[in-house]
């Protein structure tokens, strides 16, 4: 925690070494308090997505077959993602009102804060690859070459992910309403967004709109390099890799702007 204390005696002081070591800190601290006095700790990462997994296998398997091939590997490749985005968003949009200490103390890098939110929830994606590994040897299926472009698609989405939390997180501290139309309009996406259906089959009008999505462009990626086993599309994923650049300037932007004033408005 020494790098937290000593935050205000050096507020220019920003190395390469010393946000890597304010990141670590900030990250298992965040760990430490959702887990607080939770008998099943970080499990609760991995049993979140399974049983939505679970739910999401008996309707569109069982009760209203949608037949694709390899279902289960599909889909949970589909919501491993889709949580790591909606989470970060959720947790970003209080990541300043939840943190005021840090926010008034003198020459506290206040910009890391939404990124402690996204960084964390990839730890949990990651905690659950194994899963997915079983899946991917359930169903027989074996990544070739191509899955050396899965760090690319991550960092991807990653930008593209820590562009809006800056967003929320800025809103959030003005119009506190900000947390709960995010959840609503998340709620609405999960269902415009291929998480549990695959959008190869559906009528052009509507595959044209959901070319505007990024975040089903980097959802067919991830299943066209696990499942397929084929390097995804360069031009959706340019598309997205501009799209995430261009949020993340202008996210940053309005993040930075209303920096100065979020000790008053806390």
């Amino acid at each position: 925690m020494d790098v937290l204390m000593n935050s205000t005696n050096r507020p220019k002081r920003q190395s390469l070494t010393y946000m890597r070591e304010l990141l670590g800190v900030l990250v298992a601290r965040d760990f430490k308090l959702r887990y607080k006095r939770s008998i099943l700790g970080v499990a609760w990462s991995l049993l979140v997505p399974l049983a939505q997994l679970g739910v999401l296998y008996v309707v569109f398997s069982q009760i209203l077959p949608l037949n694709i091939p390899h279902y289960t590997t599909f889909l949970f490749i589909g919501i491993l993602p889709w949580t790591w985005f909606q989470s970060s968003l959720l947790s970003a949009s209080g990541t300043i009102v939840d943190n005021r200490d840090f926010v008034k103390q003198i020459g506290f890098p206040v910009g890391v804060l939404p990124t402690i939110t996204v960084i964390s929830q990839l730890i949990h994606l990651l905690l659950a690859v194994p899963i997915l590994a079983v899946f991917l040897m359930f169903d027989k299926i074996k990544p070739g070459p191509a899955v050396a472009a899965l760090p690319l698609v991550i960092v991807i989405q990653f930008v593209f992910t820590i562009s809006i939390a800056y967003i929320v997180a800025t809103l959030q501290v003005r119009f506190r309403d900000t947390q709960h139309l995010l959840g609503i309009l998340l709620f609405l996406m999960f269902y415009l967004t291929p998480v549990f259906w695959d959008d190869t089959n559906i009528p052009e009008p509507f595959k044209s709109i959901m070319q505007l999505n990024p975040v089903a462009l980097l959802l067919n990626a991830y299943r066209r390099i696990l499942i397929r086993g084929e390097w995804p599309d360069a031009l959706p994923l340019l598309s997205v890799s501009v799209i995430a650049i261009v949020m993340l300037a202008f996210g940053y932007r309005i993040f930075s702007l209303a920096r100065d004033r979020f000790v008053e408005e806390l």
